[in-house]
Protein backbone atom coordinates (compact mmCIF):
# COMPACT_ATOMS: atom_id res chain seq x y z
CA UNK A 1 0.00 0.00 0.00
CA UNK A 2 1.45 3.26 -1.03
CA UNK A 3 1.45 6.15 1.20
CA UNK A 4 -1.35 7.76 -0.59
CA UNK A 5 -3.27 4.91 -0.08
CA UNK A 6 -2.95 4.60 3.50
CA UNK A 7 -3.97 7.71 4.54
CA UNK A 8 -7.07 7.16 2.46
CA UNK A 9 -7.68 4.03 3.81
CA UNK A 10 -7.33 5.77 7.51
CA UNK A 11 -9.86 8.11 6.00
CA UNK A 12 -7.08 11.24 6.86
CA UNK A 13 -7.51 13.19 3.23
CA UNK A 14 -10.27 15.22 2.70
CA UNK A 15 -9.56 17.09 -0.71
CA UNK A 16 -6.50 17.67 -2.99
CA UNK A 17 -6.16 20.55 -5.09
CA UNK A 18 -4.50 17.84 -7.61
CA UNK A 19 -5.04 14.31 -6.51
CA UNK A 20 -2.62 12.88 -9.70
CA UNK A 21 -0.31 14.65 -8.80
CA UNK A 22 0.28 15.06 -4.73
CA UNK A 23 -0.31 11.32 -4.99
CA UNK A 24 2.92 11.38 -7.48
CA UNK A 25 4.22 13.73 -5.05
CA UNK A 26 4.00 11.65 -1.82
CA UNK A 27 4.37 7.99 -3.43
CA UNK A 28 7.16 8.62 -6.24
CA UNK A 29 9.10 11.81 -4.23
CA UNK A 30 10.83 13.73 -1.88
CA UNK A 31 8.85 16.62 -0.89
CA UNK A 32 8.73 19.40 1.15
CA UNK A 33 5.77 20.14 2.96
CA UNK A 34 3.84 22.69 5.27
CA UNK A 35 1.49 23.22 8.07
CA UNK A 36 0.48 25.68 9.88
CA UNK A 37 -0.12 26.70 13.88
CA UNK A 38 -1.19 29.75 14.91
CA UNK A 39 -0.45 29.95 18.29
CA UNK A 40 -3.68 30.87 20.35
CA UNK A 41 -3.50 29.16 23.40
CA UNK A 42 -0.45 27.87 25.70
CA UNK A 43 -0.63 24.51 24.23
CA UNK A 44 -1.75 22.55 21.39
CA UNK A 45 -4.75 20.30 21.96
CA UNK A 46 -6.76 17.29 20.54
CA UNK A 47 -7.52 19.40 17.79
CA UNK A 48 -4.17 19.85 16.67
CA UNK A 49 -3.59 16.19 16.88
CA UNK A 50 -4.74 15.06 13.35
CA UNK A 51 -2.00 17.73 11.69
CA UNK A 52 0.57 16.00 13.59
CA UNK A 53 -0.06 12.47 12.91
CA UNK A 54 -0.68 13.66 9.06
CA UNK A 55 3.21 15.19 9.94
CA UNK A 56 4.65 11.93 11.14
CA UNK A 57 3.13 9.51 8.43
CA UNK A 58 4.94 12.26 5.65
CA UNK A 59 8.19 12.18 7.20
CA UNK A 60 8.19 8.35 8.00
CA UNK A 61 8.19 7.90 4.20
CA UNK A 62 10.93 10.82 3.60
CA UNK A 63 9.06 13.68 3.35
CA UNK A 64 10.48 16.62 4.72
CA UNK A 65 8.15 18.59 7.22
CA UNK A 66 7.85 22.71 8.06
CA UNK A 67 6.34 23.33 10.70
CA UNK A 68 5.27 26.98 10.91
CA UNK A 69 4.50 28.88 14.19
CA UNK A 70 2.50 32.05 13.09
CA UNK A 71 3.77 34.77 15.00
CA UNK A 72 2.53 36.95 12.32
CA UNK A 73 -1.04 35.29 11.84
CA UNK A 74 -1.64 34.86 14.62
CA UNK A 75 -1.95 38.79 15.44
CA UNK A 76 -4.81 38.87 13.27
CA UNK A 77 -6.62 35.57 13.59
CA UNK A 78 -8.36 33.02 11.37
CA UNK A 79 -11.59 33.12 10.82
CA UNK A 80 -12.39 30.07 9.27
CA UNK A 81 -14.88 28.74 11.84
CA UNK A 82 -15.41 31.35 13.63
CA UNK A 83 -18.94 33.43 14.10
CA UNK A 84 -17.17 36.06 16.11
CA UNK A 85 -13.85 37.82 15.67
CA UNK A 86 -11.05 36.24 17.71
CA UNK A 87 -9.64 37.81 20.50
CA UNK A 88 -6.36 39.33 20.12
CA UNK A 89 -3.37 38.80 21.28
CA UNK A 90 0.11 40.64 22.34
CA UNK A 91 2.93 39.96 20.51
CA UNK A 92 4.58 39.02 24.16
CA UNK A 93 1.48 36.47 24.65
CA UNK A 94 2.09 34.80 21.16
CA UNK A 95 5.78 34.23 21.21
CA UNK A 96 5.06 32.21 24.82
CA UNK A 97 2.50 30.34 23.28
CA UNK A 98 5.07 29.61 20.43
CA UNK A 99 7.68 28.84 23.23
CA UNK A 100 5.31 26.00 24.70
CA UNK A 101 4.60 24.94 21.22
CA UNK A 102 8.47 23.88 20.42
CA UNK A 103 8.57 22.07 22.80
CA UNK A 104 5.33 19.76 22.89
CA UNK A 105 6.07 19.54 18.90
CA UNK A 106 9.72 18.09 19.11
CA UNK A 107 7.72 14.97 20.88
CA UNK A 108 5.91 14.07 17.56
CA UNK A 109 8.68 15.44 14.95
CA UNK A 110 12.01 15.03 13.95
CA UNK A 111 13.87 18.30 14.24
CA UNK A 112 17.70 16.74 13.67
CA UNK A 113 19.90 16.84 11.17
CA UNK A 114 17.92 16.85 7.85
CA UNK A 115 14.59 16.35 9.47
CA UNK A 116 11.85 19.18 9.87
CA UNK A 117 12.44 22.64 9.59
CA UNK A 118 10.92 25.28 12.52
CA UNK A 119 10.14 28.56 10.90
CA UNK A 120 7.76 31.86 12.38
CA UNK A 121 6.11 33.58 9.83
CA UNK A 122 6.63 36.79 11.94
CA UNK A 123 9.34 36.76 10.64
CA UNK A 124 8.67 37.84 7.08
CA UNK A 125 4.88 39.64 7.99
CA UNK A 126 5.81 41.64 11.13
CA UNK A 127 7.63 43.90 9.26
CA UNK A 128 6.19 43.69 5.53
CA UNK A 129 5.40 47.69 4.06
CA UNK A 130 1.80 47.64 3.24
CA UNK A 131 2.07 49.48 -0.07
CA UNK A 132 4.24 46.66 -0.86
CA UNK A 133 2.47 43.84 0.04
CA UNK A 134 -0.75 44.68 -1.94
CA UNK A 135 1.24 45.61 -4.93
CA UNK A 136 2.71 42.23 -4.73
CA UNK A 137 0.11 39.60 -2.84
CA UNK A 138 -3.23 41.21 -2.89
CA UNK A 139 -3.32 42.18 -6.72
CA UNK A 140 -3.56 38.62 -7.38
CA UNK A 141 -6.64 38.41 -4.89
CA UNK A 142 -10.37 38.76 -6.03
CA UNK A 143 -12.77 40.15 -2.77
CA UNK A 144 -15.94 38.80 -4.85
CA UNK A 145 -14.20 35.14 -5.18
CA UNK A 146 -12.77 35.55 -1.44
CA UNK A 147 -16.57 36.12 -0.06
CA UNK A 148 -17.39 33.26 -1.60
CA UNK A 149 -16.03 30.90 0.68
CA UNK A 150 -17.33 29.30 3.34
CA UNK A 151 -14.52 30.86 5.61
CA UNK A 152 -15.56 33.92 5.29
CA UNK A 153 -19.70 33.95 3.63
CA UNK A 154 -20.61 32.08 7.08
CA UNK A 155 -19.20 35.64 8.35
CA UNK A 156 -21.18 37.85 6.57
CA UNK A 157 -24.51 37.90 8.31
CA UNK A 158 -22.93 38.58 11.80
CA UNK A 159 -20.00 41.00 9.91
CA UNK A 160 -16.55 40.85 8.69
CA UNK A 161 -13.92 43.04 9.31
CA UNK A 162 -11.21 44.33 6.87
CA UNK A 163 -8.68 43.16 9.72
CA UNK A 164 -9.79 39.82 9.31
CA UNK A 165 -10.04 39.92 5.27
CA UNK A 166 -6.39 39.50 5.12
CA UNK A 167 -5.62 36.36 6.84
CA UNK A 168 -5.90 34.82 3.81
CA UNK A 169 -3.69 37.08 2.18
CA UNK A 170 -1.17 36.55 4.64
CA UNK A 171 -1.21 32.83 4.48
CA UNK A 172 -1.21 32.78 1.06
CA UNK A 173 1.98 34.65 1.32
CA UNK A 174 3.64 32.01 4.05
CA UNK A 175 3.27 29.54 1.06
CA UNK A 176 4.48 31.42 -1.62
CA UNK A 177 7.59 32.59 1.03
CA UNK A 178 7.96 28.87 1.63
CA UNK A 179 8.36 28.19 -1.61
CA UNK A 180 10.60 30.36 -2.88
CA UNK A 181 12.86 29.92 0.54
CA UNK A 182 12.66 26.38 0.43
CA UNK A 183 11.24 24.52 -2.70
CA UNK A 184 8.17 24.18 -0.63
CA UNK A 185 5.88 22.18 -3.08
CA UNK A 186 2.68 21.42 -0.70
CA UNK A 187 0.61 22.77 1.99
CA UNK A 188 -1.69 20.56 4.43
CA UNK A 189 -4.48 21.30 7.27
CA UNK A 190 -7.56 20.69 8.43
CA UNK A 191 -10.26 20.99 5.79
CA UNK A 192 -11.46 23.69 7.19
CA UNK A 193 -8.21 25.25 5.92
CA UNK A 194 -9.19 24.96 2.47
CA UNK A 195 -10.04 28.31 0.95
CA UNK A 196 -6.61 29.76 2.31
CA UNK A 197 -4.94 26.63 1.06
CA UNK A 198 -6.11 27.19 -2.43
CA UNK A 199 -5.59 30.72 -1.99
CA UNK A 200 -1.58 29.42 -1.77
CA UNK A 201 -1.65 27.60 -4.63
CA UNK A 202 -3.12 30.07 -6.74
CA UNK A 203 -0.66 32.82 -5.82
CA UNK A 204 2.39 30.96 -6.42
CA UNK A 205 0.75 30.10 -9.84
CA UNK A 206 -0.06 33.98 -10.42
CA UNK A 207 3.07 35.65 -8.77
CA UNK A 208 6.02 33.03 -9.96
CA UNK A 209 4.67 30.67 -13.00
CA UNK A 210 5.32 28.07 -10.52
CA UNK A 211 2.88 24.80 -9.78
CA UNK A 212 2.35 24.05 -5.79
CA UNK A 213 -0.30 21.95 -4.06
CA UNK A 214 -2.64 21.74 -1.18
CA UNK A 215 -4.15 18.41 0.34
CA UNK A 216 -6.50 18.85 3.65
CA UNK A 217 -6.88 16.14 6.40
CA UNK A 218 -10.67 15.61 7.58
CA UNK A 219 -10.81 16.84 11.13
CA UNK A 220 -11.84 14.86 14.09
CA UNK A 221 -15.37 14.34 14.73
CA UNK A 222 -17.91 11.94 16.61
CA UNK A 223 -20.40 9.67 14.50
CA UNK A 224 -22.80 12.62 14.81
CA UNK A 225 -20.33 15.27 13.63
CA UNK A 226 -19.51 17.22 16.46
CA UNK A 227 -15.61 18.58 16.74
CA UNK A 228 -13.99 15.32 19.37
CA UNK A 229 -11.54 16.86 22.15
CA UNK A 230 -14.55 18.75 24.18
CA UNK A 231 -15.22 17.76 27.91
CA UNK A 232 -17.14 19.85 30.68
CA UNK A 233 -13.85 21.36 31.67
CA UNK A 234 -12.96 22.48 27.98
CA UNK A 235 -10.44 21.39 25.73
CA UNK A 236 -8.68 18.24 25.94
CA UNK A 237 -4.45 19.70 25.86
CA UNK A 238 -1.17 17.92 25.23
CA UNK A 239 -0.06 19.97 28.28
CA UNK A 240 0.03 17.56 31.29
CA UNK A 241 -0.17 20.91 33.24
CA UNK A 242 -3.55 21.40 31.48
CA UNK A 243 -4.81 18.26 31.04
CA UNK A 244 -3.14 15.48 33.47
CA UNK A 245 -2.51 12.09 31.72
CA UNK A 246 -4.73 10.06 33.21
CA UNK A 247 -7.56 11.75 32.25
CA UNK A 248 -5.88 12.56 28.72
CA UNK A 249 -5.96 8.54 28.97
CA UNK A 250 -9.75 8.54 30.66
CA UNK A 251 -10.70 11.15 27.68
CA UNK A 252 -10.02 8.41 24.63
CA UNK A 253 -10.80 5.17 27.08
CA UNK A 254 -14.92 6.48 26.98
CA UNK A 255 -15.07 7.29 23.49
CA UNK A 256 -18.49 6.54 22.24
CA UNK A 257 -18.22 2.75 20.50
CA UNK A 258 -19.41 4.36 17.20
CA UNK A 259 -16.04 6.63 17.21
CA UNK A 260 -12.98 4.15 18.05
CA UNK A 261 -12.61 2.48 14.81
CA UNK A 262 -12.13 5.74 13.30
CA UNK A 263 -9.65 7.33 16.26
CA UNK A 264 -7.21 4.70 16.05
CA UNK A 265 -7.01 4.57 11.85
CA UNK A 266 -6.79 8.32 11.99
CA UNK A 267 -4.79 8.62 15.18
CA UNK A 268 -3.13 5.60 15.38
CA UNK A 269 0.23 4.14 13.86
CA UNK A 270 -1.61 0.80 14.32
CA UNK A 271 -1.75 -0.86 10.75
CA UNK A 272 -5.03 -1.44 9.19
CA UNK A 273 -4.91 -5.14 8.57
CA UNK A 274 -4.83 -5.27 12.97
CA UNK A 275 -7.09 -2.40 13.56
CA UNK A 276 -9.59 -4.44 11.20
CA UNK A 277 -9.97 -7.45 13.19
CA UNK A 278 -11.90 -4.93 15.55
CA UNK A 279 -14.00 -3.73 13.33
CA UNK A 280 -17.38 -6.46 13.95
CA UNK A 281 -16.88 -5.98 17.73
CA UNK A 282 -19.30 -4.21 19.52
CA UNK A 283 -20.47 -3.49 23.61
CA UNK A 284 -17.87 -4.80 26.15
CA UNK A 285 -16.04 -6.84 23.28
CA UNK A 286 -14.83 -2.97 22.18
CA UNK A 287 -13.47 -2.22 26.08
CA UNK A 288 -9.72 -3.42 25.46
CA UNK A 289 -10.07 -1.66 22.00
CA UNK A 290 -10.89 1.40 24.16
CA UNK A 291 -7.59 0.80 26.56
CA UNK A 292 -5.34 -0.39 23.39
CA UNK A 293 -6.04 3.40 21.98
CA UNK A 294 -6.03 5.21 25.12
CA UNK A 295 -2.80 3.59 26.20
CA UNK A 296 -1.06 3.96 22.19
CA UNK A 297 -2.29 8.20 22.71
CA UNK A 298 -0.93 8.82 25.87
CA UNK A 299 2.28 7.02 25.11
CA UNK A 300 2.81 9.49 21.95
CA UNK A 301 1.96 12.11 24.11
CA UNK A 302 3.07 11.92 27.19
CA UNK A 303 5.58 8.52 26.95
CA UNK A 304 5.00 5.25 27.82
CA UNK A 305 5.80 5.82 31.68
CA UNK A 306 2.55 7.53 31.55
CA UNK A 307 0.61 5.95 30.30
CA UNK A 308 1.76 2.71 31.78
CA UNK A 309 0.55 4.57 35.14
CA UNK A 310 -2.97 6.43 33.57
CA UNK A 311 -4.04 2.44 32.37
CA UNK A 312 -3.07 0.96 36.64
CA UNK A 313 -5.03 3.99 37.63
CA UNK A 314 -8.00 3.33 35.55
CA UNK A 315 -7.89 -0.28 35.73
CA UNK A 316 -7.47 -0.30 39.75
CA UNK A 317 -10.76 1.62 39.82
CA UNK A 318 -13.23 -0.11 36.92
CA UNK A 319 -11.55 -3.35 37.97
CA UNK A 320 -11.57 -2.88 41.80
CA UNK A 321 -7.96 -2.55 42.26
CA UNK A 322 -6.09 -0.57 45.04
CA UNK A 323 -3.78 1.31 43.75
CA UNK A 324 -5.07 4.86 42.94
CA UNK A 325 -1.67 6.88 43.59
CA UNK A 326 -1.83 8.11 40.13
CA UNK A 327 -5.56 8.91 40.00
CA UNK A 328 -6.13 12.89 39.65
CA UNK A 329 -6.27 14.67 43.31
CA UNK A 330 -6.82 17.76 44.97
CA UNK A 331 -5.74 18.66 48.37
CA UNK A 332 -8.13 20.81 50.90
CA UNK A 333 -6.52 21.50 54.54
CA UNK A 334 -8.59 21.26 58.04
CA UNK A 335 -8.66 24.86 57.81
CA UNK A 336 -11.16 24.66 54.93
CA UNK A 337 -13.39 23.06 57.26
CA UNK A 338 -16.10 25.02 59.54
CA UNK A 339 -17.24 22.88 62.72
CA UNK A 340 -15.55 19.86 60.90
CA UNK A 341 -17.71 20.33 57.92
CA UNK A 342 -17.63 21.28 54.45
CA UNK A 343 -20.22 21.60 52.02
CA UNK A 344 -19.43 18.84 48.93
CA UNK A 345 -20.49 21.14 46.61
CA UNK A 346 -17.38 23.32 47.64
CA UNK A 347 -14.98 20.51 47.33
CA UNK A 348 -16.41 19.56 43.68
CA UNK A 349 -16.01 23.32 42.40
CA UNK A 350 -12.29 23.61 44.10
CA UNK A 351 -11.67 19.84 42.42
CA UNK A 352 -12.75 21.31 38.78
CA UNK A 353 -15.32 18.43 38.82
CA UNK A 354 -17.93 21.15 38.09
CA UNK A 355 -18.09 24.41 36.72
CA UNK A 356 -20.47 25.72 38.93
CA UNK A 357 -22.53 25.09 42.14
CA UNK A 358 -26.03 25.42 40.05
CA UNK A 359 -24.76 22.32 37.88
CA UNK A 360 -23.41 20.48 41.04
CA UNK A 361 -26.59 21.01 42.29
CA UNK A 362 -28.45 19.18 39.44
CA UNK A 363 -25.79 16.95 39.17
CA UNK A 364 -26.45 15.73 43.00
CA UNK A 365 -30.47 15.49 42.76
CA UNK A 366 -30.15 13.11 39.36
CA UNK A 367 -28.19 10.79 40.95
CA UNK A 368 -24.83 11.66 39.45
CA UNK A 369 -22.18 11.90 42.32
CA UNK A 370 -20.72 9.28 44.86
CA UNK A 371 -18.56 9.19 47.64
CA UNK A 372 -16.56 6.34 48.43
CA UNK A 373 -19.42 3.83 46.98
CA UNK A 374 -22.22 5.89 48.69
CA UNK A 375 -24.26 7.90 46.59
CA UNK A 376 -25.20 11.52 47.29
CA UNK A 377 -29.13 12.58 47.21
CA UNK A 378 -28.48 15.68 49.08
CA UNK A 379 -27.17 18.96 47.31
CA UNK A 380 -26.32 20.54 50.94
CA UNK A 381 -24.45 17.53 51.85
CA UNK A 382 -21.53 17.87 53.59
CA UNK A 383 -17.88 15.99 54.27
CA UNK A 384 -16.83 15.58 57.72
CA UNK A 385 -13.34 14.98 58.77
CA UNK A 386 -14.39 11.78 59.97
CA UNK A 387 -14.97 10.44 56.29
CA UNK A 388 -11.01 11.16 56.11
CA UNK A 389 -9.91 8.83 58.67
CA UNK A 390 -7.70 6.84 55.43
CA UNK A 391 -6.72 10.53 54.56
CA UNK A 392 -8.58 10.79 51.89
CA UNK A 393 -12.27 10.24 49.74
CA UNK A 394 -12.78 9.54 46.55
CA UNK A 395 -15.70 11.32 44.31
CA UNK A 396 -17.37 10.07 41.87
CA UNK A 397 -19.20 11.49 38.88
CA UNK A 398 -21.08 10.05 36.66
CA UNK A 399 -20.18 6.70 35.24
CA UNK A 400 -16.21 7.42 34.56
CA UNK A 401 -14.58 10.19 36.67
CA UNK A 402 -13.19 9.75 39.64
CA UNK A 403 -11.15 12.23 41.98
CA UNK A 404 -9.18 11.88 45.00
CA UNK A 405 -9.40 14.24 47.95
CA UNK A 406 -6.47 14.00 49.99
CA UNK A 407 -6.88 15.71 53.79
CA UNK A 408 -3.71 17.53 54.21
Amino acid sequence: MTLFEELKARGLIAQTTNEEMVKDLLDNQKTTFYVGFDPTADSLHVGHFVAVVVMSHLQKHGHRPIVLFGGGTGMIGDPSGKTEMRKMLTREEIEHNISCFKKQMSRFVDFGEGGAILVNNGDWLLNLNYIEFLREVGVHFSVNRMLTFECYKQRLERGLSFFELNYMLMQSYDFLVLNRKYNCQLEIGGDDQWSNIIGGVELIRRADQKEAYGMTFNLLLTSEGKKMGKTEKGAVWLDPEKTSPYDFYQYWRNVDDADVINCLKMLTFIPLDEIKQYENLTGSELNPVKERLAFELTAMVHGKGEAEKAMSAAKALFGGGSDISNMPSTGISKDEFADGQIPLLDVMLKAGLIPSKSEGRRLIVQGGVMVDDNKVSDPLFNLSLADFDKGYVIIKKGKKVYHKIDLQ
